[in-house]
């Protein structure tokens, strides 16, 4: 009897001191012990772990983890959908909640009420730089993921810090300026395309000489008017970085620059070409009215290329530089990386949500979702850039030809973007005059630095 308790209890501390060793090699994952192989993780339990042992292992790979995904990009809200159910159906025992705020909804707002509330997301968007700063003490450290080798060095910058760490996944590249209906132009009697201030206006009259309105102004989202489109006068400065930081430091002014002066001449000649009500046009209104053929331009980026295909499947566009003057270098494109996955450091799921985001760009079904179905350019050399539309195409050509500037609204005080887009709809719609614009930038930036 007493050779039988002691053989139980001697079992018993064996269990315990396995059960100990698996917990600490979990990353604090208390959820499921069971790990997809595609996401790095070994195996270091011995070949010879007994079938008590085995069969608790199995009983926990029956259970369910639940990521919760919050993210923006409404323009393939349902084709990231489909690739959820995907992974879903090869990952049974992991489902992904998904929730999508975006396409003029303030997201970063969104993103702090989750947090505030308790109802952190495991996975959601980081835009990098200024907001890498502001998030840092909530991201995971992906620096040693498997998905980082491949990843290319412009993909890098945004989210990696001082110290050389990397805490997000880019999304994917992206680039935008005026994108144009080649047969309207075709039409109007174009015949070279407009690379320089002066020869976007000659077309834009010969547009609307032939009927034609030549803009789809969006001025009614802040993002349109307020990062995009003025993020031209910022990106052409010759060092764009250091102005920037000029701007913090009180060694650069918005007054007297000379890009900032010529970006009253885009604006008005979009207004002044462009459809009615430009303040209160929308996201979907602006692309609706270029895809159905009403508008011969549109200032967005590839992003709108799925939604442009499915309102106008034949429609013939690419690209077009945002230009501020007549320079011979002009005729360059924002590329940058638009966002970035992020993981939740404090995630119960974190090894999953980690094993999602390498089988994103590492399995052949998530990187045909990525080139096919959301006709993004990867951020990845092991990713072929196939399957892309027009747009996307026109990217990459510019990408190829080294004819791009950056995008620098992520390293501007956090919310200074819609101040400057409500400055900019003031002068629109008539209410101060542009060198009040000027002045109110200037403010924004102290007041916000």
């Amino acid at each position: 009897m007493k050779r039988s308790l002691f053989l139980l209890i001697s079992m018993l501390v064996a269990i315990g001191i396995i059960a100990g060793c698996a917990s600490n090699s979990s990353s604090g994952d208390d959820s499921s012990n069971t790990k997809d192989a595609s996401s790095g993780d070994t195996n270091n339990t011995d070949t010879n772990t007994n079938t008590n042992d085995n069969a608790s292992n199995d009983e926990a790979s029956d259970e369910v983890v639940t990521l919760d995904f919050f993210q923006f990009k409404v323009e393939i809200a349902d084709q990231l959908q489909e690739m959820i159910n995907e992974y879903e159906a090869e990952h049974p025992n992991v489902k992904i909640k998904l929730e999508t705020v975006g396409g003029g909804a303030d997201y970063g707002a969104a993103l702090k009420a989750k947090f505030a509330s308790g109802e952190e997301p495991d996975i959601f968007n980081n835009g990098g730089f200024k907001e890498l700063e502001l998030w840092k003490e909530h991201l995971a450290d992906l620096s040693n993921e498997p998905w980082v080798e491949n990843l290319l060095p412009i993909g890098k910058v945004p989210m990696t810090d001082t110290d050389g760490k990397l805490y997000g996944m880019p999304v994917n590249l992206e680039g935008y300026g005026f994108i144009y209906n080649k047969d309207l132009f075709e039409q109007a009697g174009i015949t070279e395309k407009p690379t320089t201030l002066s020869e976007l206006k000659a077309a834009a009259q010969k547009l609307q000489d032939n009927g034609v309105i030549p803009f789809s102004a969006g001025y009614g989202e802040w993002w349109v008017i307020g990062q995009h489109l003025l993020n031209i006068p910022f990106a052409q400065q010759d060092d764009p970085v250091a102005f920037i930081e000029g701007l913090y430091d009180g060694s650069e002014t918005f007054i007297g620059n000379d890009h900032f002066k010529e970006f009253q001449e885009v604006v008005d000649t979009e207004i002044g070409f462009g459809n009615e009500n430009p303040i209160t046009t929308d996201y979907n209104t602006q692309v609706t009215l270029f895809a159905s053929g009403e508008t011969a331009m549109l200032q967005q980026g590839n992003w709108t290329e799925n939604m442009i295909y499915e309102i106008n499947p034949d429609i013939n566009m690419a690209f077009l530089p945002i230009t501020l003057n007549d320079d011979a270098d002009a005729d360059r494109l924002p590329v940058g990386v638009p966002n970035n996955w992020v993981l939740n450091k404090d995630s119960e799921n974190l090894e999953e949500a980690k094993a999602f985001l390498n089988w994103m760009v590492s399995s052949e079904t998530g990187k045909r979702f990525i080139t096919e179905e959301f006709a993004f350019i990867p951020a990845f050399d092991n990713i072929e850039a196939s399957g892309l539309g027009a747009l996307g195409q026109s990217i990459l050509e510019y990408s190829k030809d080294e004819k791009t500037i950056p995008w620098t609204w992520f390293r501007w005080p956090d919310g200074a973007n819609m101040e400057f887009a409500a400055k900019i709809q003031e002068y629109v719609a008539g209410k101060i005059e542009y060198s009040e614009v000027i002045e109110s930038f200037q403010s924004i930036w102290d007041d916000m630095k």
